[in-house]
């Protein structure tokens, strides 16, 4: 009997993920908004109906692939921000890894990218839910940093949402290098030098905030 009801386990996440899978490459076309359900269970080969067995809505959908595009980030974000190494190590690494994240998993930038501030609410709350958390592990990771002595929790903070931004806006500039119709590494460098430089700005106004 357990060994039936782990079968009939595993044949649910798999059809789970492929619904997932499947909606993915659909809105690489289109936003969450104008996807339909029937568009999903099409192109995975399952009845309308197998939808509710896994998700609510579409919205529910939504939410899912936002946890599954940001959840397993959390710990490069805690990597991006290390105090290993002097500030320009940290840029550097923060960049490579951002590049790399882009290139394995454009699919999943390119949705929280549309849908941050697309037109379903509970993805959009989702989303938002997700950065928060990275800015507090950031600010976290700040906090144990010589440089933070003598700062506010609210400034450390406020500190760790701009780093998360950057890093947000920097995935993207790597993705539209990605889809450039002349993408090359000409390209990739231009945003490697402009994410560069704006991590500067940001880490010499650190250095210089208490002043």
């Amino acid at each position: 009997m357990s060994h039936t009801l782990g079968i009939r386990q595993a044949q649910k996440q798999k059809t789970r993920k492929a619904l997932l899978d499947a909606a993915l490459g659909l809105l690489e076309e289109q936003s969450l908004s104008s996807l339909g359900l029937r568009e999903v269970t099409r192109a995975v080969g399952v009845a309308p109906t197998a939808f509710y067995r896994h998700f609510r809505s579409t919205a529910d959908l939504g939410v899912a692939l936002v946890e599954e595009a940001l959840g397993s980030l959390h710990p490069m974000i805690r990597t991006t921000v290390s105090s290993a190494g002097d500030s320009e190590e940290r840029i550097t690494r923060a960049i490579e890894l951002i590049a790399r994240h882009v290139d394995a998993y454009p699919a999943h930038v390119r949705f929280i990218a549309r849908e941050r501030h697309g037109g379903v609410q509970p993805v959009r709350e989702a989303i938002r839910a997700q950065l928060t958390r990275f800015a507090e592990e950031v600010r976290d990771e700040l906090a144990k940093d010589h440089l933070s002595a003598g700062w506010t929790d609210e400034d450390l903070l406020m500190l760790a949402h701009l780093y998360v931004d950057q890093m947000l806006i920097t995935a993207s500039l790597f993705l539209e290098a990605q889809q450039a119709p002349d993408a090359s590494e000409r390209e990739r460098e231009r945003v490697t030098q402009v994410a560069t430089r704006r991590l500067r700005l940001i880490s010499i106004g650190r250095r210089h905030w208490l002043d």
